[in-house]
């Protein structure tokens, strides 16, 4: 599909916002300290194309920096962890559709992907095809938007 890569650039931009962490490989001698990671909310504020952006962009960009700092290195999405995200980062659209024929379908068809694994594009798919057939949707369209 769109064949989304990490590549080194993309991991020293991802970096360059925390002057803490150092995109340089750690020295093989001294133990090898695991960074904190930086929190979505601080790696959206380091992208300064967005400083002026609509909160549909940034709605996309967080959906793009989620998938990231959970891809491989190859920028794929193994199937156990994109069913983890969407229990844990997504769950107010699935909960209570585990019963619906569409939902079961969409895991189905997950379950079945040849590759085992995800890119951004099919993930993308993923989470707007539950959107469209959560109740969560129907409560949005809801919402009053006038007064």
């Amino acid at each position: 599909m769109c064949g989304c890569m990490h590549s080194s650039r993309d991991q020293a931009l991802h970096l360059e916002g925390d002057p803490s962490l150092s995109a340089a490989p750690p020295s093989t001698l001294a133990p090898r300290k695991m960074p904190k990671s930086v929190s979505i909310s601080k790696q959206l504020a380091s992208i300064k194309a967005l400083k002026k952006g609509s909160d549909l962009e940034k709605a996309i960009a967080t959906i793009a920096l989620i998938f990231r700092n959970s891809s491989d290195p190859d920028g794929k999405l193994g199937k156990a962890i994109a069913k983890d995200l969407l229990q844990t980062q997504f769950r107010n659209f699935t909960e209570g559709q585990e019963a619906k024929p569409k939902y079961k379908d969409l895991l189905s068809e997950l379950d079945k992907h040849t590759e085992n694994k995800l890119d951004f594009e099919d993930f993308m798919i993923l989470l707007l095809s539950i959107t469209v057939i959560s109740d969560l949707l129907q409560n949005v369209w809801s919402v009053k938007i006038m007064n």
